[in-house]
Formats: C-alpha cells, structure tokens, sequence
C-alpha cells in the first residue's frame, strides 16, 4: 500500500520529526538555536504559521498552518532539515550508505515525518495540548511550565493557559492523538 499525505492549501498539520536513531541532541542550546535559525530562514522564504511547537532531545511535534493558496509542507521540512544538518556540528552526524550506491550520506534526521491534517477545532486542542504535555509524557519535567523549549510559555503569556496546566495530574490522551 502507498501513502499518500492529505495536502490542503493552507491547511493546519501536526507534525512529528524525528533524530536519526533517535539520538538526544537537539536540546543542547548550540543546536536549539540552529533550529530557531532553520525556521526563521525557512518561513522568510515560505511563510507559514507555527501554531505550537515543543523540542525534545531526540523530536520535534509542532503545529503548522500555511499560507492560503500553499499546501507544500514537505518542502518546508525538507529546507528546515537541510539548513540545519548543514550547518550542525558533526559530531551529531551518522554516516550512512545508501542503497545501490557507494555514496555516503550525513544523516540528523530520520528520512520521513509523521504528519495529520487538523480536522476541526477540538482536533487542534487536542493536539496543542498534546505538544505541550510532551515533557511530561517523556518523564523530562514534571510540569510542562518547567520544560523551555515549548510554546506552552507563549500560551500562557496569551492566557490560553493557567501556568500550572498539567502540573497537578497526569493527562492522558486518546491513542489517536500525537505519533512518535
């Protein structure tokens, strides 16, 4: 069977990225600013809107919304990854073969992402709290206030969030929701 991504002009997609191997680097503050810089960089050349986002060591899960118009989300990651294993150090990079070639090839990332079109309102709820749980989820804080590299901090200087949403008990989600 062949999968085929949902691609709708300025749709609004939840992503999951994800380190080759899953190797925990991308929270060391080097590469956390190399990330912002590929994103920057990347949305002054093709515009689009970050919704919610959350780094953790070893992925990303973010909420993006594009331009009316636009529906090319893979070539947004595709640009955000090259910019940042260009420019990442190399001890982060895994020489890999590729097949039917004698070509190496630095890899960071894994090759593909998890992606899932937001059908409706309570599906992007659903969603950004599951991005800002995450830590959580991971057992790296005890409450998402306590994890930095999250635009929970943003929704709570907005008021969407009290700053102790998901401190006081464990929040568990619909199997449906998020994909590592």
């Amino acid at each position: 069977m062949e999968y085929r991504r949902a691609k709708i002009e300025g749709g609004t997609y939840f992503f999951t990225v994800v380190t080759h191997n899953r190797r925990k680097f991308l929270c060391q503050p080097d590469n956390i600013s190399l990330l912002r810089n590929a994103f920057r960089y990347v949305m002054e050349h093709h515009p689009f809107k970050i919704d919610a986002i959350v780094v953790l060591p070893e992925h990303i899960h973010s909420i993006l919304t594009l331009p009316d118009g636009d529906y090319n989300f893979s070539k947004r990651w595709r640009l955000i990854k090259n910019y940042f294993t260009r420019r990442c150090a190399v001890e982060y990079k895994t020489k890999i073969s590729k097949s039917r070639q004698n070509k190496q090839e630095q890899a960071i990332w894994q090759r593909r992402f998890w992606e899932h079109q937001i059908r409706d309102e309570k599906d992007f709820t659903n969603h950004v709290e599951y991005i800002h749980y995450n830590p959580v989820k991971h057992g790296l804080v005890s409450a998402p206030k306590d994890w930095e590299y999250s635009s929970f901090h943003r929704y709570v200087r907005d008021g969407i969030y009290d700053l102790e949403w998901g401190a006081e008990e464990e929040i568990l989600f619909d199997e449906s929701i998020g994909n590592e």
